[in-house]
């Protein structure tokens, strides 16, 4: 297709020259996200509107971005938003960007929701502990339409942010917030038939290997544990007494301390541990219940 200046598909191969240039991963793909955000296009429409001439505003908008891209800041944060398994959520520089390995456990429960199901009539209690945009405890409340939510985060931005996403699905009526320090703000008479949670796993020693779209965007708060045992010893002890009898827990982790977890948990008296890896066969999340009986 002939590339007329001031078109759709002009600034689109400019912008994907440039953050070439710049050596950023997916050029292309990242231009084309930011360009269907700016114009509120599905991206793959943009594939019928290359002849479309952009306006000034546009252009302008769509060269601050693209700008702001090369400098490693993530397209997310650049577009507000995130889509997370069958919905999308707002995101901010004040939580971290819903990743494909927590969509798997949000899918791993999904399928196997008969099991979640309660025979009472009282509604499902779940737990999203350290909720972030709130995306696993959001998602799971609206696959599980008889379950409400509460989403505690130690970050009061964070929380804000689950609260929008919250707001825009409607779900106000089902979900509780506290700014919290695990459970410390929660009533002591709150118990959960499921607990899920993608905390903090990253020991500070790994901060070099991380990616600058990582290290200089994302809430090091969500990221990083300066004593991962110690952390995920309180982060058990605490989900281990706040399950009901038969109560399960679903809890993302670091691969090579997993091992760690299980026998954690294991001497907290939970049971039937299994380890589920993600879709790169990695060892990403850890299954428990707490015993009926």
């Amino acid at each position: 297709m002939a590339e007329q200046p001031g078109t759709l598909l002009y600034y689109l191969k400019r912008s994907t020259e440039f953050l070439e240039k710049k050596e950023i991963p997916n050029p292309r793909v990242d231009a084309e996200w930011i360009l269907s955000d700016l114009l509120n296009l599905p991206r793959i429409k943009l594939y019928s509107q290359f002849e479309m001439p952009l306006g000034q505003k546009e252009i302008d908008l769509y060269r601050e971005r693209i700008v702001e891209r090369s400098k490693r800041k993530p397209v997310a944060y650049i577009t507000g938003k995130k889509g997370f398994h069958k919905f999308e959520y707002f995101v901010s520089e004040d939580v971290l960007i819903p990743r494909p390995e927590t969509e798997e456990l949000v899918d791993y429960l999904w399928k196997r929701r008969e099991e979640l199901t309660l025979t009472e009539p009282s509604p499902l209690q779940i737990w999203d502990l350290c909720s972030g945009s709130g995306c696993i405890g959001l998602s799971l409340t609206q696959l599980l339409p008889t379950s409400v939510v509460t989403l505690t985060d130690l970050s009061e931005k964070a929380i804000d942010v689950s609260r929008r996403n919250a707001e825009k699905y409607n779900l106000t009526d089902r979900t509780s917030f506290y700014v919290s320090d695990l459970d410390l703000a929660l009533p002591k008479e709150l118990l959960f038939d499921l607990v899920v949670s993608n905390p903090p796993y990253i020991p500070e020693s790994e901060k070099p290997e991380i990616m600058p779209d990582v290290l200089d965007y994302e809430p090091h708060l969500a990221l990083f544990v300066s004593d991962f045992n110690e952390f995920h010893k309180q982060l058990l002890d605490v989900t281990s007494k706040r399950l009901k009898p038969g109560g399960k827990l679903m809890l993302e982790t670091h691969p090579l301390y997993i091992r760690d977890l299980e026998k954690m948990a294991t001497s907290l008296g939970l049971t039937d541990t299994k380890i589920v890896l993600d879709s790169s066969n990695k060892e990403r999340f850890l299954f428990a219940k707490k015993p009926i009986g």
